[in-house]
């Protein structure tokens, strides 16, 4: 019975069983093809702030209220230092479509192998697609803070307004 309990839980998180990622603890390295057949490395964005964001599906309402947000905020965001990425599991093809469609500024990474989301322990039941969710990362490469719930039509204001106290708080650290 703990067999078949422990196969049935691999199944619904995707056929692994993912650690739980905290804040202060290391983002995972990870390397994908983005839009414009970009390849995005975390280790190459060492010293500027990423604020990585997982959506379920490209051309989605939800999905893209969510990625119309933050395109209407990345100004502000691009003057804070931040870099944004887009993740799904949905093909380079459709992410190109849904960048292209919604005038996206940020590049949309298409993890069609799931390893991205399964390093950052968003799969959803059955590793169909990913949880909404957003990750800011610092400079030093660590997870600064975790959105587990996203407002889709203002995730831009949370997203400045966690990466404005952040940098605050770094700034006010003795060096």
């Amino acid at each position: 019975m703990k067999v078949l309990a422990l196969c049935v839980s691999s199944v619904l998180l995707g056929g692994f069983a993912a650690m739980a990622l905290e804040v202060g603890s290391p983002a995972p390295e990870f390397s994908g093809t983005a839009t414009g057949n970009e390849t995005i490395r975390l280790s190459e964005l060492r010293g500027q702030w990423v604020v990585l964001y997982f959506y379920p599906k490209a051309d989605t309402p939800g999905c893209t209220a969510q990625s119309c947000s933050l395109r209407d905020g990345y100004t502000e965001l691009q003057e804070r230092g931040a870099k944004v990425i887009g993740v799904s599991l949905d093909s380079l093809d459709r992410q190109e479509s849904f960048k292209e469609s919604h005038n996206l500024p940020f590049p949309l990474i298409a993890d069609t192998d799931k390893k991205i989301a399964r390093a950052y322990d968003v799969l959803a039941p059955l590793a169909l697609f990913t949880q909404r969710k957003t990750f800011i990362i610092d400079p030093d490469g660590n997870l600064a803070h975790i959105f587990d719930r996203v407002d889709v039509r203002s995730h831009d204001e949370e997203v400045l307004r966690e990466l404005t106290r952040l940098q605050a708080e770094q700034s006010d650290l003795p060096e």
